[in-house]
């Protein structure tokens, strides 16, 4: 009787080992090698590896993906626990137009996005223009191109993105919490503030989890984005694994060293997210 419930595990199973599992084992393969992916390759064991951590360079992407958590990841959680909270308070009949307001960036493919939001940074983009109309001249500047606010401002467009998701998954989540709760928070007095740290917040945390989570490997996988609306510049101040990889890959041939970056942020997003799925998991009422 086991044997038989193997047979429909099996086509999945082969499925997933076949194009998840080989080609993983398959990079790990390669960044002990030096490699330029047509001719002879050498055996180079760590040195791959240790080239990444000791060089300022190398490690510069992972620094900057790490900072791209800030905006891909606080900001949509944020403000979209203050959105669901707001559309489950509202009774209004344009709650479902605010909502598909939220969510349309979900739906625009991400190099569509980048391209409109690189026209919006240009110099004579949208965001220039109403600086002008605001009599803001000073604040101007081409924002892809300053090395201080690149990275900030593709952070925005993360942002923006991602916080339609988070906005959608938060309130389905309050839409599960029992109204009882509510009603016994009201009976006690507690404001709108206080029911919210209350109730609302506890109520959805597994699935400020999940949101925590999908948006913590949109940051640190980003590449889309990115690569459409600065491919890594000015100079490295936007360049995240993902181009790193890309450029290493394609452009040098160094296919040692791009798989090397890739299984270090398979290990980097794994060491940051099976802690935050466990934390988000576990009863909060139950000690550590």
């Amino acid at each position: 009787m086991r044997s038989r419930g193997w047979l429909f595990v099996l086509p999945a199973l082969a499925f997933y080992a076949t194009f998840v599992l080989w080609p993983l084992v398959t990079s790990v393969r390669y960044s002990m090698l030096d490699w330029n992916g047509i001719g002879e390759s050498s055996w180079v064991g760590l040195e791959n590896y240790r080239r990444i951590l000791t060089d300022p360079a190398q490690l510069a992407p992972i620094v900057n993906s790490l900072k791209l958590i800030a905006f891909f990841t606080i900001v949509p959680v944020v403000v979209g626990l203050a959105s669901a909270a707001l559309i489950h308070d509202w009774r209004s009949r344009f709650v479902g137009a605010f909502r598909t307001t939220l969510f349309l960036p979900q739906v625009i493919p991400l190099v569509a996005s980048g391209i409109v939001w690189g026209w919006i940074y240009s110099s004579t983009g949208v965001l220039n223009q109403s600086l002008e109309w605001m009599r803001l001249d000073s604040w101007t500047r081409p924002w892809l191109g300053d090395f201080d606010l690149a990275l900030p401002a593709v952070g925005v467009v993360g942002a923006w993105v991602l916080t339609g998701f988070c906005t959608l998954l938060l309130t389905s989540g309050i839409s599960k919490i029992d109204p009882q709760l509510y009603d016994a928070a009201k009976v006690d007095g507690a404001g709108r503030i206080r029911e919210f740290f209350a109730v609302t917040l506890p109520g959805v945390r597994r699935e400020i989890g999940v949101c925590v989570i999908v948006t913590m490997i949109g940051a640190l996988a980003s590449f889309d984005i990115v690569f459409i609306t600065t491919r890594g510049g000015p100079g490295r101040e936007t360049l995240v694994p993902g181009v790193q990889i890309y450029w290493l890959a394609f452009l040098e041939r160094r296919i040692g060293a791009a798989s090397a970056m890739a299984v270090m942020l398979m290990v980097l997003i794994w060491m940051l997210v099976l802690p935050t799925q466990k934390y988000f998991q576990r009863d909060p009422t139950t000690k550590p």
